[in-house]
């Protein structure tokens, strides 16, 4: 059964960096479009990052254009997100997800395609 399992977050100072990490159990990363998402309290949930191997390029909201980069581990079926220069606006929970298709990672972000499979979700907190 296909299972996300994310790790990483934490309490980091403003300008500070995280890196989170999500294991893809029983998933070939190549043939989905996987992606980050984040929901900070009183907002939408917002799609951060997104990638599918055959458009070749991520694509990020503009908000963590760069700062964030999403990366991936076919072996290890596992997908990174490395967040940098940290800002209070970062802190939500976020949230690796799978479209278990191909299509425009945009499209999956953008949440015009929904994604399929979620992982619990892990708390970052941007604070002085």
């Amino acid at each position: 059964q296909l299972q996300l399992v994310e790790s990483g977050g934490g309490l980091v100072q403003p300008g500070g960096s995280l890196r989170l990490s999500c294991v893809a159990s029983d998933l070939n990363l190549d043939s989905a479009t996987v992606g980050w998402f984040r929901q900070a309290p009183g907002k939408e949930r917002e799609g951060v990052a997104c990638f599918q191997t055959s458009y070749g390029n991520t694509y990020y909201t503009d908000s963590v254009k760069a700062r964030f980069t999403m990366s991936r581990d076919i072996a290890k079926k596992s997908m990174y997100l490395q967040l940098d220069n940290l800002n209070v606006e970062d802190t939500a929970v976020y949230y690796c997800a799978v479209y278990t298709a191909v299509t425009l990672p945009q499209a999956v972000c953008q949440q015009i395609v929904s994604p399929n499979i979620w992982g619990q979700g892990t708390q970052v907190t941007v604070s002085s």
